[in-house]
């Protein structure tokens, strides 16, 4: 008489293993957001159309001093926040701002991107919004005013200050151009520069060193940082806190606290996937073996359709998208899964029949239920993380219909992706990896926004993700155009939502 032996399954125990990590590491994220907003208060208005918020650190006897953040290009106010964690830590009322086009603020920067005089003005309007509302603080000193920004704030705030002397100190984080700052104007500034950035923001900074008294100026180089890292490195929020005058002892900087539980969360979401398509999907049905092709085949195909759509994308109308950066990469995805689609379709060597893994005999309401459900969790998964402890990644204004624009694209490339491979993961994956250098190649060769080159590590990331996920997918039995629906939704979230609009 044999005994069957009681007990899960390896498979259910590595499941209930994932949803333990999972809850742990989402917990863990959610109590570090919460700790680092022990002790501060923040208080969000919107003040001639600016989206403003205001962070303190408790109440303080008398008046305090003010400084202003300033974003860069495709930033936003949250992704300031740490800076002005450790400004007001350090007895000063932080307040940050979402230029036009950025973050909360539906309305558009004309321009974006070039840095011309359109868009000069309004960052300057919108920064002198901010200067004026701050001043009007009850609980700030008016005379004591900072100011600090980042990349393209950097520029807006050494400009507005050069203008306005009654500014005390100025911080400016990889300032982008220096060659028409007026000599000896702004009268008090700081540069701060990544040691891992391009050479033209070291270049600027040493510009502007030159255009003013050495006693007025100083250049601090961030040791293994670069354009993004820098705001994160506890140098840069030295440097930020020793420009407030009068500033109080407070606790060493945490930059990163946000950051680390936004990768937390980032984590959770991630291993939970896991076994929720498990739940969703059940174990994993084979369909029919797939004639296997020359690795190459695919590789090459994809090669040709990145290139090709690279130049093209350059060429036809992308920048009528009001989504600066974001149309040339939402028409370079689409027309490369165009080509990918139509090779798999022409070429039968390619893509034999059965290409993709069916749906193992699952019923079609199941399996429409379950991408539904997959989906929903792709939104959550990328947005939540992102928006809490990164940058903003909640649309407004023209975003909400650019949203399904970009995710369209997105949807085409990875169905394409889909098509050429026959569902096998490496050679997937690869096709992602393929695009982002062609992306990489286009911003060099200058048929892309040069910006492209700053967002393509986080683009690479997203790839990565998707393509991890599409595997976990194809290994339950769904089918093909349910892991592309799913890394549609991860790759043009945040790309609809953190690229300005223009």
């Amino acid at each position: 008489m044999s005994v069957r032996p009681s007990g899960a399954t390896p498979a259910a125990r590595r499941n209930l293993l994932l949803t333990g990590l999972a809850a742990l590491a989402l917990a863990l994220g959610g109590l570090g957001l919460i700790r680092a907003d022990a002790g501060l208060t923040t208080r969000s208005v919107t003040v001639g159309g600016v989206p403003l918020s205001e962070v303190r650190a408790g109440p303080a006897d008398g008046r305090r001093p003010g400084v202003v953040i300033a974003h860069g290009f495709a930033g936003s106010a949250r992704l300031m926040r740490p800076l002005a964690d450790s400004a007001v830590r350090h007895g000063a009322v932080a307040l940050l701002l979402d230029f036009a086009g950025h973050g909360a603020n539906p309305a558009r920067l004309p321009g974006a991107g070039r840095d011309d005089g359109a868009a000069r003005a309004t960052l300057t309007h919108d920064l002198d919004v901010a200067v004026a509302h701050l001043r009007g603080l009850p609980d700030v000193d008016p005379a004591r005013i900072v100011l600090v920004g980042h990349s393209m704030g950097a520029g807006a705030v050494t400009r507005y200050a050069a203008d306005h002397p009654e500014i005390l100190d100025t911080v400016a984080i990889s300032l982008p151009d220096a060659s028409d700052l007026p000599y000896g104007r702004p009268r008090s500034l700081l540069l701060v520069v990544g040691a891992a950035e391009f050479p033209g923001f070291h270049r600027a900074a040493e510009e502007a060193l030159r255009r003013a008294p050495p006693w007025e100026r100083a250049m601090t180089v961030v040791p293994a940082t670069e354009h993004i890292s820098v705001l994160f490195a506890g140098r840069t929020h030295e440097v930020v806190a020793g420009a407030l005058p009068g500033r109080a002892d407070g606790p060493p900087p945490d930059p990163t606290a946000r950051l680390v539980a936004a990768g937390l969360l980032l984590l959770g979401f991630g291993l939970g996937f896991v076994p929720l398509v498990r739940v969703l999907c059940g174990p994993r049905r084979d369909g029919p073996a797939v004639v296997a092709t020359a690795a190459w085949c695919p590789l090459l195909v994809a090669v040709a359709a990145a290139g090709v759509a690279a130049v093209a994308a350059a060429a036809l109308p992308t920048t009528r998208l009001p989504l600066a950066v974001g149309g040339y990469v939402t028409g370079f995805l689409l027309l490369t899964g165009l080509l990918l689609a139509a090779a798999g379709r022409w070429w039968p060597a390619l893509a034999p029949a059965g290409t993709g893994t069916p749906a193992g005999g699952r019923p079609p309401v199941r399996v429409a239920l379950a991408a539904v459900v997959l989906t929903g969790y792709a939104l959550v998964a990328v947005a939540v993380p992102i928006h809490l402890g990164l940058t903003s990644a909640f649309p407004v204004g023209a975003r909400w219909w650019l949203l399904p624009v970009v995710a369209v694209g997105c949807l085409v490339l990875l169905i394409g992706a889909e098509r050429v491979t026959a569902g096998r993961s490496w050679r997937y994956a690869a096709v992602g990896g393929i695009a982002v250098l062609a992306l990489t190649a286009s911003a060099v060769a200058g048929l892309a926004p040069g910006f492209v080159l700053l967002v393509v590590p986080l683009f690479a990331v997203l790839v990565g993700w998707q393509a991890a996920w599409a595997a976990v997918l194809r290994r339950s039995g769904a089918p093909g155009w349910v892991p592309a629906l799913v890394g549609a939704v991860l790759l043009a979230w945040p790309v609809a939502t953190t690229l300005p609009l223009d």
